[in-house]
């Protein structure tokens, strides 16, 4: 017998397994289908890609130091999930830290489009500044 897993379930582990991806810079195996798409969006750039080597050279090239996912929400869709999260990592001698939001469809072979919006990184400078400059309502 075999078990099936629920699209609620699926959902799940590729949102883990993308997680995964953010903290390793590896991608795991099932996390991307063959015919996959990217499109990255950042304050003052957009990048694509078609291929799970695209894709990492992306995130290498923006992301090269292993970082800490230290908060995510994931909600599925009708064809996937989104999934809002927050990032920290060390590098250059400093701490760093960007919010990004993701649009993934998925299919059986795993994630077939995906749709990433960042606000860029924030060294100890910016986020001093905001800190200064905003009292947040929620972390």
């Amino acid at each position: 017998m075999t078990a099936t897993l629920t699209e609620t379930d699926r959902v799940r582990v590729l949102a883990d397994k993308f997680i995964e991806f953010l903290e390793t810079n590896r991608l795991p195996e099932g996390l991307l289908a063959r015919d996959f798409f990217a499109d990255v969006t950042v304050p003052t750039w957009r990048l694509q890609a078609d291929s799970a080597e695209g894709l990492l050279a992306i995130r290498l090239g923006g992301h090269p130091i292993r970082g800490e996912v230290i908060r995510r929400r994931v909600e599925p869709t009708l064809n996937g999930f989104i999934i809002e999260f927050e990032e920290r990592w060390r590098d250059g001698g400093q701490d760093w830290y960007s919010r990004e939001m993701i649009r993934a469809d998925v299919s059986e072979e795993g994630i077939t489009d995906l749709s990433v919006y960042c606000t860029g990184d924030w060294d100890e400078a910016r986020v001093a500044e905001h800190r200064a400059a905003v009292t947040l309502l929620r972390p």
